[in-house]
């Protein structure tokens, strides 16, 4: 069970891959919010899809309790580590609750549950803890894989909205659910720039795909005009997140900061330079990618502030050169880099759903 953000379902589906692996003929449901549901929907390694609509929680959560009830499930794993989460795996009735120490727990998570992982320390990798509930269940080893699946259809709706955009594709994530964790439009654009400098063809110059929600497309729109000449691709307010990872899976690379698209890069193999101010990449990092994120220097970082009361200055530090020339190193020692792009479906490991 793990109801909420999009990058922390997209962070424990290594741990579903683990069971599955370990126990192939189990009913394997899990607990989920809308928002996040599409990360789950369809995907080979899971049976069920339990709903919990937060925003109607008074309607909602009496028919979301009696449905996990009636679920009779023997094992439940509550990654949530909320009051939350701990009602809904005392109200499923399983005999083994299993759930974060009292260390890594919030509003007496812990009281809900009958087994409990060892202590995790706070900045240890979000998708290593996770891990740590298979070891608990005495699961065998096993790689971390994401599972990710398209339909034909999902995948011919991405080539749709990509047209014959030049290739290779820079995928740039404009936003976050918090405030405080979003590139400006000035830096994102210079970054974007510099990509698309192809230096006299010695090496390849990466086309911008702009992807952002809703709240993204005035963002979108100030990174546009700062483009100037620069052609891109504005897709903000117009994907869904089945279309981010279609469209990042046809991406060659991609930077953004701290978000569920950034990990959904990860998820699916694009290479992805990651921005850091409010929240932690020692905690958070891209899996995979560690190596290429990129903190922006400044005392109180990180502060884990949704909103910034000074002005975003942890992000504002972050160069274009940097990030650009960062994206540069991991797009060259990608596969992508030279893989023909009718090849890059078997290199992703995406399968079709």
């Amino acid at each position: 069970m793990l109801l909420g953000a999009i990058g922390d379902v997209v962070r424990a589906l290594p741990l579903l891959g683990r069971i599955r692996r370990a126990w192939p003929d189990a009913h394997i449901a899990w607990a989920v919010e809308p928002k996040s549901e599409p990360v789950l929907r369809g995907h080979p390694w899971l049976d069920e899809i339990v709903l919990f609509d937060r925003r109607r929680a008074l309607w909602s959560a009496p028919g979301f309790l009696m449905k996990v009830r009636a679920g009779r499930y023997e094992v439940v794993l509550d990654l949530q580590r909320i009051f939350k989460s701990g009602i809904t795996a005392l109200a499923s009735g399983a005999p083994d609750r299993l759930g974060f120490a009292r260390e890594n727990c919030k509003e007496f998570n812990h009281l809900f549950s009958t087994r409990r992982v060892e202590p995790q320390p706070n900045m240890r990798l979000k998708l290593a803890q996770y891990q740590k509930f298979a070891d608990t269940l005495g699961l065998p080893p096993a790689p971390i894989e994401f599972g990710l699946a398209l339909t034909a259809a999902e995948r011919a709706r991405a080539s749709e909205m990509l047209g014959d955009s030049p290739r290779p594709l820079l995928g740039v994530i404009l936003g976050s659910s918090w405030p405080s964790r979003i590139y400006f439009a000035e830096q994102t654009a210079a970054v974007i720039r510099l990509l698309a400098d192809g230096a006299n063809g010695s090496r390849a110059a990466l086309f911008p795909v702009l992807l952002g929600g809703p709240d993204e497309t005035r963002l979108a729109a100030d990174v546009m005009r700062n483009l100037g000449a620069v052609r891109a691709l504005n897709l903000a307010g117009r994907t869904t997140l089945r279309d981010l990872i279609a469209i990042l899976s046809e991406c060659g690379a991609a930077f953004g900061p701290d978000s569920g698209p950034m990990h959904i890069a990860a998820a699916v193999g694009c290479p992805i330079v990651s921005l850091w101010g409010a929240t932690a990449a020692e905690r958070s990092a891209p899996w995979g990618y560690a190596d290429y994120a990129i903190t922006g220097a400044i005392p109180c970082q990180p502060c884990y502030l949704r909103r910034c009361p000074i002005g975003r200055e942890c992000m504002r530090r972050i160069a274009p050169e940097e990030v650009a020339g960062a994206v540069r190193r991991v797009f060259a020692a990608s596969p992508r880099a030279a893989a023909p792009r009718g090849k890059r479906e078997q290199e992703r490991g995406l399968g079709t759903g």
